[in-house]
């Protein structure tokens, strides 16, 4: 069998992601906190990127048509080897325009200044409460404990969670500890009357005892009762087999039932950390006349640009004939910040494309609330604005809209469609708007059933299956009929 050099010439296409197109796709993913982070570190990796000062702003307006002119006349002139631009590539010891290459890449974006819009105090952000840990600790260096109780109850405080519930089993801290399980029932039992009520318990059944046991009601009885032997029978609302079982009336079962609807089955949940984070929309839309005007929210948004004293210094590099280690490095850090300013531009250009379909695409929405809410998919809005589906999908993901009818995530406009009755289509979310607002009128004694919806729901002109209604009633965290029965 014979070998043989053969030499072929073959044509072939590869689609390759540039340096460039990635920070491109990653930023337009990225919510605007995710963004400034990004920038923030990119700033403080590359030294030739600053921020530019809000009173040096430029004409907002034309800023898109301004930065894609300059770049087609900067090709036109032979300024600007694409190749070259989007992989990086090159020796760094060809001639190189630094002030032309510079001048071309301008402040991205305007800064608009919402005063008036709401935005959290600072006592809610200087302030901090004490967690349930310092709250207990507190407690336990004002009892009269021993030495040994003193370590004992620190071990038992440190073992309970933000919900208030004790996690370790009283073998495992006695095993560690090397005391009596004698004396770690004791403490327990001391750190269960302290604040609040229910704390150190181990489910939730010795969480409303310990509660129910500081009661003084005339019901005390008969709640401890409930609690401790029909714990079941409550949770499904069976308050006649409870009354039956425990021979007293009716009536008197739903008043312990009352008492015990006030209680915290996480009584830890009031010292949580948490902090309620405030949502700044990405695009305001306000109503202008009979029109909605879609404007871009840039207000944090980072407005770059390559520092003067870095274009100084490269300036009289070309003059003296710096090093080309330098060049080098210079033009790559150049490279990379020309960049990120075009990639948050191109974002918010993209956002602003998108928010704009968006409101053409549901404008009934907007005049006549979520009733009016019309069924969209992602491909409806990537053909309008002429984008790919992955790229309007990475858009509508972490993005706030503010609208005349509240704030909501982009994506929350889009959803599948529900046939009426009379041929049309209506969007899931205002079916599903329909169902809570049957739920709500319905009589709590007597509470409609996943089938008495799809009833009401064919009355309105809405063909729906009666799994379909239950699967909503689900999504919306909403009981099924026979628990959402009330006697009071």
């Amino acid at each position: 069998m014979a070998f043989e050099l053969k030499q072929n010439l073959k044509l072939s296409q590869q689609l390759i992601m540039t340096p460039q197109l990635q920070q491109a796709i990653k930023l337009l993913q990225l919510s605007r906190l995710e963004m400034m982070e990004v920038v923030n570190q990119e700033m403080e990796e590359n030294p030739l990127l600053e921020e530019v000062p809000v009173e040096e702003n430029a004409e907002p307006e034309k800023e898109f048509e301004r930065e894609e002119a300059l770049l087609l006349e900067r090709e036109e002139l032979g300024h600007v080897d694409r190749t070259e631009e989007l992989t990086g590539e090159g020796d760094g010891k060809e001639e190189f325009d630094w002030n032309g290459y510079l001048e071309d890449y301008r402040p991205a974006g305007q800064v608009h200044d919402y005063r008036d819009s709401e935005a959290p105090t600072l006592d809610n952000l200087l302030s901090t409460k004490p967690s349930l840990l310092d709250h207990l600790m507190w407690q336990l260096k004002l009892s009269p404990f021993t030495e040994l109780e003193m370590r004992v109850g620190e071990q038992i405080i440190g073992n309970i969670d933000q919900d208030g519930y004790l996690r370790a089993s009283l073998e495992e801290m006695t095993a560690q500890e090397k005391v009596a399980v004698e004396v770690f029932e004791d403490v327990l039992r001391r750190v269960q009357e302290f604040d609040p009520p229910g704390v150190g318990a181990r489910d939730l059944r010795e969480c409303l005892l310990i509660q129910g046991k500081m009661l003084d009601v005339p019901e005390r009885e008969l709640v401890l009762a409930i609690i401790r032997d029909h714990l079941h029978e409550l949770e499904r609302k069976d308050y006649n087999l409870i009354a039956k079982r425990l021979k007293v009336s009716l009536d008197d079962v739903v008043q312990a039932v009352m008492v015990i609807t006030h209680m915290d089955p996480k009584p830890g949940s009031i010292y949580s950390d948490e902090k309620a984070q405030s949502i700044i929309p990405d695009v305001y839309v306000f109503k202008v006349g009979d029109e909605y005007k879609v404007v871009l929210n840039e207000d944090g948004v980072p407005r770059l640009r390559i520092s003067n004293y870095y274009r100084e210094i490269m300036a009289a590099g070309d003059e003296k004939g710096s090093g080309e280690s330098n060049k080098r490095y210079l033009r790559e850090r150049a490279q990379s910040a020309s960049w990120l300013i075009k990639s948050i531009l191109q974002r918010q250009k993209t956002i602003y494309k998108v928010a704009e379909s968006l409101v053409k695409f549901q404008r009934d929405f907007f005049d006549a609330g979520i009733k009016h809410l019309k069924p969209l998919v992602l491909r409806d809005i990537a053909d309008d604005v002429e984008m790919h589906e992955s790229t309007i999908s990475r858009v509508v993901t972490n993005k706030y809209i503010h609208t005349p009818r509240g704030v909501f995530e982009l994506k929350y406009f889009f959803s599948s469609s529900i046939h009426k009755t009379d041929g049309d289509a209506i969007a899931s979310k205002s079916v599903k708007d329909a169902i809570k607002k049957i739920i709500a009128g319905e009589e709590p004694m007597h509470p409609f059933s996943d089938q008495e919806i799809v009833e009401r729901l064919e009355a309105a002109g809405i063909d729906i299956a009666r799994r379909t209604v239950a699967k909503y009633r689900e999504m919306m965290r909403i009981l099924p009929s026979s628990r959402r029965k009330k006697y009071f």
